[in-house]
């Protein structure tokens, strides 16, 4: 299922502990155990420099409660676009949801269109003080399409139509932000470079707007990822992984280093959340979600 049908629409992998490289393994072991042994650290990841956290959308296949029971058994202590109806089992399970979703029209209608402002203004000013009384921080939104429309007049739309919401955002505390994505796998979607998106954060000039930088999509539009985050980071609140070409693992099989790309991160002194938002290609998928997750400890 493509990630644009998982929003729209809103069998546990086995695990070969001999296989599991370095320090999973002792995590993955407690799966054999009852959860109340399981030790982890909920919502601040499992490494020093980088905190971990993962899309259920790319491992479908796997129940979401079952999903959730082994993020928390291998100290993944967070995951990404979950919405209210979930977020008790989140708590349930002590895993922090990383980036919250639900205010949202859809990836085509967003900010940069006058027509979709008076729902989307009343949405994220029902799901804002949400967001914040759960205990979460991040809530992701879109561009919409260009539809004809020209980037500056785009810009010049979400400029305004956000700060009806921001001040709301800043009073909770709460970070709006808004997702790149490359034009091969989302024709017309506005929001398709840096440049763009940092434009619109120094209009907006909140550190409640921020742009989530997916790394997958912006290697397809941009190139150039590390020095990218070495030069913009501020303006970035959140990352997330694949593998180019294909949306698929980050091992060796694709083009980009992430070891290197985690620690271009890590030096920045980034202490949100990366989440991973590839589609495993293998039978076991969990065993892919753990592999990703060694790569980018650095």
């Amino acid at each position: 299922m493509k990630r644009r049908k998982f929003i729209e629409k809103t069998s546990l992998t086995g695990l070969a502990l001999g296989a599991l490289p370095g320090s999973l393994r002792a995590n993955a072991k407690q799966l054999n155990q009852p959860e109340a042994d399981a030790q982890v650290n909920p919502g601040l990841g499992t490494v020093e420099k980088i905190n971990h956290s993962v899309c259920h959308w790319c491992f479908e296949d796997i129940p979401f409660e079952e999903f959730l029971i082994t993020l928390r058994r291998l100290g993944i202590g967070a995951i990404d676009l979950v919405g209210p109806k979930d977020w008790p089992l989140l708590k349930k399970h002590n895993i922090h949801c990383s980036m919250c979703n639900g205010a949202e029209l859809s990836l085509v209608e967003g900010w940069n269109n006058p027509e979709y402002h008076p729902q989307l203004i009343e949405n994220y000013k029902a799901m804002i003080p949400l967001v914040a009384e759960a205990g979460y921080t991040n809530l992701i939104c879109f561009s919409g399409n260009r539809d004809g429309m020209s980037d500056a007049e785009g810009l010049a739309n979400c400029v305004s139509g956000l700060r009806q919401v921001l001040p709301l955002a800043e009073k909770h505390g709460v970070v709006l932000q808004m997702e790149l994505f490359n034009q091969i796998d989302h024709p017309d979607y506005m929001c398709d470079n840096s440049a763009w998106g940092i434009a619109l954060c120094q209009a907006l000039g909140s550190e409640n707007f921020k742009l989530l930088f997916d790394i997958y999509h912006m290697q397809i539009q941009e190139g150039d990822i590390i020095r990218s985050i070495q030069n913009n980071h501020q303006y970035f609140g959140h990352y997330h992984t694949a593998g180019v070409p294909g949306r698929h693992e980050i091992d060796e099989t694709q083009e980009l280093y992430y070891p290197a790309i985690m620690q271009a991160i890590a030096q920045t002194g980034f202490n949100g959340f990366v989440a991973q938002e590839f589609i495993p290609t293998g039978s076991d998928t969990i065993a892919s979600l753990i592999r990703a997750i060694e790569i980018c400890d650095v």
